[in-house]
């Protein structure tokens, strides 16, 4: 074992979204803590889009807990945001043209029971001479695109300023776990939690989790001609991305995939897609895959393992990273800290039986 050359009070694990509001919220309150991070540059908070949208799928229901979760995500981004001074977090609406008349239906039907975020576009004019579309718009609002190429390597900036991070993947030889202490290679810390994203499958303390882990790919498109004042969507969705004219373009889900990386196929699709919807000119620039950490009841992990009470996690957040981290993040770092109490779904006790079972 390596001589103890410094004492934290948290070891998290991975700079993800997770890792970066979980360390915020322990700088915030002044508790001491390291990040160790590979930059993993197929890291799924690398690849997504930002978004955070109050309404999902295709009958246009209303996301879990929105009414705590988008307005403390908005809040949050702006703090850190301010702090580092940089823009996180922008308010827009999301422009949903219908790609059939049964999606316009739901939509429709939705606006009949005043469903909050929704309403319907009467003024086509703006749009035709840009996008293809045949049943009509909608629109939902407010949503957000949370920037995260900017967000994610401040907080990276921020945290090597302060000796905060080691740059290193995570080894479990080095680890070891005491009833009383963590030690890490030649740091003792009193508690680890990992917020190793789609690691967690394989992390011995909590691969027996259902995760569900999913593939998604993405475009990086120039389209000058369009603007950047909303995301747009139909059967890709096209999220400002930066500067003026660049967009995210994407995504799907593939649940049977051999590896993280770009698949010519899904290039073409999105490709086509694009063609016969937009109208003008548009350059691909990059083409992003990742892994997403996502589970089987769509509900994050979020707690410490039953068996070994000084190790945590906080994982599983899926496509809904965005609007999720900051909130969870929140209540994981209000748990180590004066012991209260996770949201009940979120809790990482549900599963005490199956991680009981956890051997070492």
């Amino acid at each position: 074992m390596s001589t103890v050359e410094k004492k934290t009070e948290v070891i998290i694990v991975g700079q993800g979204l997770s890792g970066t509001f979980l360390s915020w919220c322990l700088e915030q309150q002044g508790v001491d803590y390291i990040v160790i991070d590979n930059n993993a540059i197929n890291a799924s908070s690398k690849a997504s889009s930002g978004v955070i949208n109050p309404v999902t799928g295709r009958r246009v229901v209303t996301v879990w807990m929105d009414e705590i979760i988008i307005p403390f995500a908005e809040k949050t981004y702006q703090q850190i945001g301010n702090f580092l001074n940089i823009e996180a977090i922008s308010k827009t609406g999301i422009i949903d043209f219908f790609p059939n008349p049964f999606m316009k239906e739901s939509f429709l039907k939705k606006i009949e029971l005043q469903a909050p975020y929704i309403e319907l576009i009467s003024e086509e004019e703006p749009y035709q001479p840009l996008f293809n579309f045949e049943f009509g718009i909608g629109k939902i609002q407010p949503a957000f695109v949370v920037h995260l190429p900017k967000l994610l390597p401040a907080w990276q900036e921020f945290l090597l300023q302060h000796n905060k991070l080691i740059n290193s993947a995570f080894l479990f030889s080095k680890l070891v776990v005491a009833p009383e202490k963590i030690i890490y290679d030649n740091i003792e810390a009193k508690q680890i939690v990992f917020c190793d994203g789609v690691e967690g499958n394989r992390n011995p303390y909590f691969s027996l989790l259902p995760f569900a882990l999913n593939k998604g790919e993405a475009l990086i498109i120039e389209a000058p001609e369009v603007s950047n004042e909303f995301i747009y969507k139909k059967s890709v969705a096209l999220v400002p991305y930066g500067k003026d004219g660049l967009f995210w373009a994407g995504s799907n889900y593939i649940w049977d995939f051999d590896d993280d990386q770009p698949t010519e196929t899904f290039r073409k699709s999105t490709e086509v897609a694009l063609k016969n919807w937009l109208k003008v000119p548009f350059k691909i620039l990059e083409h992003k895959a990742a892994i997403r950490p996502a589970t089987v009841e769509r509900r994050p992990f979020v707690g410490f393992h039953p068996k070994f009470q000084n190790v945590g996690i906080l994982n599983g957040l899926g496509t809904k990273g965005c609007s999720l981290a900051p909130y969870f993040a929140h209540q994981l770092s209000d748990h180590i800290i004066n012991g209260t109490g996770i949201e009940k779904e979120a809790d990482l006790g549900r599963f005490s039986g199956i991680l009981s079972r956890t051997s070492l």
